[in-house]
């Protein structure tokens, strides 16, 4: 996933995607950002059309940020982005609360 972050023209956000990260305040670069030095959290091998993983990582202004994303036919597919919530995530932001 980190490799294919490495050329813009390997990344691929449909228009819907561009434009409720937009209205989040999030950016292209902080995806980058994110999938270049973040880990993953969760991975979804049973995605379709391709396999996705959640990865953990910061904004360029510092702020943790959670990135879905898929790769295959030689791409990384953005599914969304998200700056994840006390209220469903632990502390560290790597774990989700258990629903009550």
């Amino acid at each position: 996933m980190q490799d294919l972050c490495s050329d813009i023209n390997n990344i691929v956000m449909t228009y819907h995607v561009s434009e409720r990260i937009r209205k989040r305040g999030i950016i292209s670069k902080d995806i980058i950002n994110a999938i270049t030095n973040g880990e993953i959290i969760e991975s979804y091998p049973d995605d379709y059309p391709y396999p996705s993983a959640l990865v953990i990582g910061c904004s360029m202004d510092n702020k943790i940020i959670h990135v879905v994303a898929g790769v295959g036919n030689g791409m990384l597919w953005i599914i969304t982005s998200y700056f994840p919530s006390e209220e469903k995530w632990e502390n560290d932001f790597k774990i989700r609360k258990a629903v009550k």
